[in-house]
């Protein structure tokens, strides 16, 4: 005990300083993209080639790339280390962010875009905020990491119609590029190198992908990913016309209405986080994606009165925060051992995928069916989502760890792990004697740590 108590107040500052680090990588980034979010589908008109498709498709575009490289760079990262793939992609950003501010058509900026989206970064940040922060803190951790993408949401949902009417879009690009080199600084001087060899912890590859693809659990939290972020990206296809068009509203003046219901959602939301914490995240979680279902329903029905769009936008933005603080620490949890990085590169992708099929989607049918009918396909996928996840149980709260073997031990692999699995607390041993060590998922609640320890040191 008297050994205990200095270490651990040590352990908590640096998770502090991690996680603080993590978050503003991740909200100077998003912040720079969200500030498009809200005045692309109305700046972005007056682009010389501009029309609605391709309006939603210079928005989508960025997903669709991001999809493509989320996996890739989050096994570059499980072989090579988070820090250098979260440079690369970063710099990426910076580039697509320029030629996007130089461009002089919807197609340079559609370029702009996809370079943008080829910095996929968001699954090597989530995972090294695993690596780093132990199980106990790991789901308020990955909680927060969730926050300031919803934070950074709201501020640049309050003040993108401000700077885009100032600025111009150009200018937003140019913002875009300082903050991903802000966030460039900040990895560099406030992120640690994790004490990890990735190679040691690792299945191989093939085994990775198969594990996490095979996974139901993990393929109905990506599925729920992908909805989100499709409905998120077609409703700013649509909103910000409505309210310039129907409404008669000022582009400067959507930033009071956002402003009003976003911080009014993002407070109602904290208190079940901690909620969650306590009583579980399934029930909360499946509340909010019938709040969300309920928001769009609203929306396709608010015809030309304000008040309906502000309760609609207010119901929104409650479940959609709420929905991306919880599903990243369900991902941690449902992750098969040894596959973290992969799966939440996969999570990822379909999140990016997402905000691609939500941009074009969103794009087609304002041009050819007019708003309402968007609304109405996004509240059909919410509903889809529910049906997806309503039989799905609450994860339990477990830990991955990296067993060390005897490299001349004879014993064979099924044997390694027969006896891995006879301990109590270890629900899961993957053995890999090529590294000489073992993959566990573990309960800490109820693991035996003597008779792990013993059999890590035969």
């Amino acid at each position: 005990m008297d050994n205990s108590s200095p270490v651990q107040p040590a352990l908590v500052r640096a998770e502090i300083r991690v996680t603080s680090a993590l978050a503003l990588i991740f909200a100077s980034r998003m912040f720079g993209l969200f500030l498009l979010l809200p005045v692309f589908a109305v700046l972005g008109r007056d682009l010389p080639g501009s029309t609605p498709v391709l309006v939603g498709l210079a928005i989508g575009i960025y997903g669709l790339f991001q999809a493509l490289f989320q996996v890739p760079f989050g096994l570059l990262s499980d072989r090579f280390g988070r820090k250098p793939l979260i440079f690369a992609g970063l710099v990426l950003f910076v580039a697509g962010s320029l030629v996007a501010a130089w461009a002089e058509t919807i197609h340079g900026v559609i370029v702009g875009r996809a370079l943008q989206g080829s910095g996929a970064i968001a699954s090597v940040v989530m995972a090294l905020a695993a690596d780093v922060v132990s199980e106990k803190h790991r789901t308020r951790v990955m909680a927060v990491l969730g926050a300031s993408v919803g934070g950074s949401f709201v501020l640049a949902l309050i003040l993108g119609p401000v700077l885009g009417g100032v600025m111009g879009l150009s200018g937003l690009f140019y913002l875009c590029a300082v903050l991903a080199m802000a966030g460039l600084a900040v990895a560099a001087l406030m992120v640690p190198t994790p004490r990890v060899q990735a190679p040691r912890d690792q299945l191989p590859r093939g085994q990775r992908l198969a594990r996490v693809l095979g996974n139901p659990v993990l393929l109905r939290l990506d599925f729920g990913i992908l909805v989100l972020h499709m409905v998120l990206t077609a409703v700013f296809v649509v909103i910000p016309l409505l309210l310039t068009e129907r409404l008669g509203m000022a582009m400067e003046q959507h930033s009071l209405l956002y402003l009003g219901v976003l911080v009014a959602g993002f407070l109602a939301m904290v208190p079940l986080i901690l909620l969650s914490e306590r009583r579980g995240i399934r029930p909360i979680k499946l509340a909010a994606i019938l709040v969300l279902a309920l928001s769009l329903v609203l929306l396709a029905l608010a015809g030309d009165a304000l008040w309906h769009f502000v309760l609609a936008l207010f119901l929104f933005f409650f479940a959609f925060n709420l929905l991306e603080a919880f599903l990243p620490s369900m991902v941690g949890r449902a992750a098969p051992a040894g596959t973290r990085g992969t799966s939440l590169g996969i999570y990822s992708s379909c999140q990016f995928a997402g905000v691609f099929l939500g941009g074009l989607v969103g794009g087609v049918l304002m041009e050819h069916a007019g708003p309402a009918m968007v609304f109405w396909l996004a509240a059909g996928a919410v509903v889809a989502w529910f049906l997806a996840v309503v039989a799905m149980k609450e994860l339990p709260r477990l830990d991955n760890r990296v067993l060390s073997l005897d490299a001349g031990d004879g014993d064979d692999t099924g044997e390694w792990s027969r006896r891995l699995l006879a301990v109590e607390g270890v629900l899961e041993a993957v053995v890999v004697r090529e590294q000489g060590i073992a993959l566990l998922k573990v309960d800490p609640a109820s693991l035996d740590e003597e008779e792990l320890a013993r059999l890590g040191s035969e």
